[in-house]
């Protein structure tokens, strides 16, 4: 048994999907179709865009998202994965190889949601740090008692949980949490407070998107951020999708859930610098975990 899991921002890198679109017909269908639904050329930016034009959300996103789901959906011999997971970002990639969505459906959400999160984090800008380690619950309560916004927004690995919020909040806990013990407090170059309060604009937006959209059954469990538990039914992707913006990642409980359930064999697909291969080593050095 089979888990495909999918990187969310930060697996973007220069030149990516260029050696799928020079070497696969079905790859460049894929990114001709996704350049006309997005009425710009996303193809263009990833093969030849410098490394600041990529860290754009606007453009990040659906970058990273085309590069997952056609990596995925051009390989004829792929096994037919027992579940799915995707962190942040990443369970758009994951939905459409799940056969929840289709490829151009799921790009157009992703389009909206990098715009919705752009335009929130213009209106309010937020920053995020990650927190090294420190157990879980001490950062839990440190936020918790900060008051500006400040929230765990990222469950990475043991010993490893992304912080977000305002600016002076993160500010103050990071240096509450470095006097608690944290072997480091690393603030993330990042303009936005992803997966915090500071989000729920984005959230309002996105929340029309996915609601119109045409979301199936898809073919096996999902785990989804916000709870880290499995899901099938489409209105409860739905309404776990919609809260992610403002919900932490739980990818660390996603990893021990799926683990629990007799997954042991995980497959990353996309993303350079196998970012997930080493998380999930971290929660548990017995996991085998491939890359795609």
């Amino acid at each position: 048994m089979k888990a495909y899991v999918f990187p969310g921002q930060g697996a973007q890198f220069s030149g990516m999907g260029k050696d799928l679109y020079d070497l696969n017909p079905e790859a460049q269908v894929l990114f001709k179709q996704a350049d006309e639904v997005l009425g710009y050329e996303l193809s263009k930016v990833m093969f030849e865009g410098t490394e600041e034009e990529l860290r754009e959300t606007k453009i990040t996103q659906p970058a990273i998202f085309c590069h997952s789901a056609i990596t995925y959906l051009i390989n004829n011999d792929i096994e037919q994965p027992t579940a799915v997971a995707g962190h942040s970002l990443g369970e758009f990639s994951a939905l459409v190889a799940a056969g929840a969505l289709d490829f151009p459906s799921a790009l157009r959400l992703v389009a909206e949601r990098a715009l919705a999160m752009q335009e929130a984090t213009d209106a309010v800008p937020g920053t995020m740090a990650a927190v090294l380690g420190l157990d879980d619950d001490i950062i839990e309560k440190a936020c918790a008692a900060i008051e500006e916004v400040v929230v765990p927004a990222n469950y990475n690995t043991n010993g490893q949980l992304v912080i977000s919020g305002s600016v002076e909040g993160v500010e103050k806990a990071a240096k509450i949490l470095t006097d608690l013990g944290a072997r480091r407090v690393v603030l993330l170059p990042v303009g936005g407070a992803f997966h915090s309060p500071l989000m729920q604009p984005a959230q309002d937006r996105l929340r029309a998107a996915i609601e119109k959209a045409s979301f199936r059954t898809p073919a096996c469990e999902i785990y989804q951020n916000t709870d880290a538990q499995p899901s099938t039914d489409p209105d409860e992707i739905k309404a776990k999708l919609i809260a992610q913006l403002t919900s932490p990642v739980r990818w660390t409980q996603t990893i021990q859930n799926m683990q629990a359930a007799g997954l042991t064999n995980f497959v990353e697909i996309g993303g350079k610098g196998k970012i997930l291969a080493g998380l999930i080593r971290k929660v548990d050095r017995s996991l085998n975990v491939e890359q795609l």
